[in-house]
């Protein structure tokens, strides 16, 4: 029997200059190489930091013995995957939240916590540096339920107020692959299993990279 796919949810933010970015990244370069005019067909010149929008962190990025972007097996970037909305206290996502909405079929699977805060999307001060993500006391949970995948809807996977971002580190010690910045996890149904898609450019030896994220509901 083929598989029904019922709808395809685009979970990434359109890459674009001025775009709001993680603060110190360079700013995004998108502009005509060659024009209808000049040449008879259009070619654009791009350039950002490869942890621009929506995109992956690899475990390389802050574990010197991880992997890649281009080595991440292709099976935890294309798996089922659940959609929480845990509490957030203090702008950090602590341990007992996680487990107040954990449940036994969201083990080994991608895991999207939705904070709601990609609405809030701009260049503002509370944007860039304001917003909520894992606490340290989260990252051995995750690990021991065989998380590969985590994804949330803010600039980063922990809040920027972390000194040495030791949720990006223990995280990655585990070999999990996260996604920062992404769009649209309101359009999720809590608890509704999705095959979730979040394929990067094969950048050889990169810790990380953009990458168009999808969930698709099928049966």
């Amino acid at each position: 029997m083929a598989m029904k796919i019922n709808k395809i949810i685009d979970l990434s933010v359109t890459i674009e200059p001025g775009m709001a970015t993680w603060p110190t990244n360079p700013e995004i370069v998108l502009k005509d190489m060659c024009t209808f005019e000049k040449d008879g067909y259009k070619e654009e010149i791009y350039s950002s930091s490869t942890h621009t929008g929506t995109h992956l962190d690899a475990p390389l990025h802050m574990y010197r013995q991880g992997a890649s972007v281009d080595r991440i097996d292709l099976s935890e970037l294309v798996q089922e995957g659940y959609c929480i909305r845990p509490r957030v206290t203090d702008n950090e996502i602590h341990i007992d939240a996680i487990r107040a909405v954990w449940k036994p079929e969201y083990d080994g699977k991608a895991i999207l916590i939705n904070t709601g805060w990609d609405r809030k999307r701009s260049r503002t001060q509370e944007w860039q540096y304001g917003f909520p993500g894992l606490a340290e006391d989260t990252v051995d949970f995750f690990g021991e339920h065989g998380t590969k995948l985590i994804g949330i809807d803010t600039l980063g996977i922990e809040p920027a107020s972390h000194q040495g971002f030791p949720v990006h580190r223990g995280l990655e010690r585990y070999g999990i692959t996260f996604i920062e910045d992404m769009a649209n996890l309101h359009l999720l149904e809590i608890g509704k299993p999705y095959l979730i898609v979040a394929l990067p450019l094969k950048l050889r030896g990169a810790s990380g990279s953009m990458a168009r994220v999808i969930a698709i509901d099928a049966d």
